[in-house]
């Protein structure tokens, strides 16, 4: 379990906090807030947990705003989970776990076998990841967009911009993609559970 907690909490919070940290840091470099070479003489390690934990943070902080983008930008795919697992099992169809809460059935599978639950919570975890980082170009195309009018690269600047504009909308659709596949999963793997209607089945 600490090795699956460990992989939601790198991929949920610290990659894309790293991201924020990115941003703020160019900022303050280019605005001559902070001194490039004051951040380099500073001891190794104490840099490296600086960056890990200011990442961690800005991670845990910047969620909401992840999961605010991922409402506001329009769905055009209405990705059904359990219909979509009913047309594969047809032998499912009439099983009542099916319609049980999947949290709670990822929770039946990791008291199953811990190491099988893994996989679910590496889907999940790797979905949130690419939504949370999503707001992040979204800074990174405002910084973009001012460099074309502050700088003498306004072609570089305008790239730039267009590029992490495309980055945004493919790490939303691809983080919603890989949340259908952990839902797919965890439906999958509660199929073989034993006695996990008797559970789910409302009285």
């Amino acid at each position: 379990m600490t090795f699956a907690v460990g992989i939601f909490d790198l991929f949920t919070y610290t990659i894309p906090g790293s991201l924020y940290l990115g941003f703020f840091s160019y900022v303050a470099f280019r605005l001559h807030w902070v001194d490039p070479g004051a951040v380099v003489r500073l001891p190794t390690l104490l840099l490296v947990v600086i960056l890990v934990l200011a990442s961690y943070l800005l991670g845990y902080m910047a969620y909401p705003v992840g999961a605010l983008l991922n409402r506001l930008l329009p769905q055009y795919r209405d990705r059904q989970i359990r219909q979509e697992f009913l047309s594969r099992v047809p032998a499912a169809r009439d099983r009542a776990y099916v319609q049980a809460d999947r949290s709670f059935l990822l929770g039946a599978i990791q008291l199953q076998d811990k190491d099988v639950a893994v996989e679910v919570t590496r889907l999940r975890a790797s979905g949130l990841m690419l939504r949370n980082s999503a707001p992040a170009l979204g800074l990174g195309i405002i910084a973009a967009v001012v460099e074309i009018f502050a700088s003498d690269r306004r072609g570089l600047a305008a790239a730039c911009a267009v590029v992490l504009a495309a980055g945004v909308v493919a790490l939303i659709v691809q983080g919603r993609r890989l949340s259908h596949w952990a839902g797919l999963k965890t439906l999958e793997l509660a199929f073989w559970i034993p006695d996990v209607d008797e559970k789910t089945r409302n009285p």
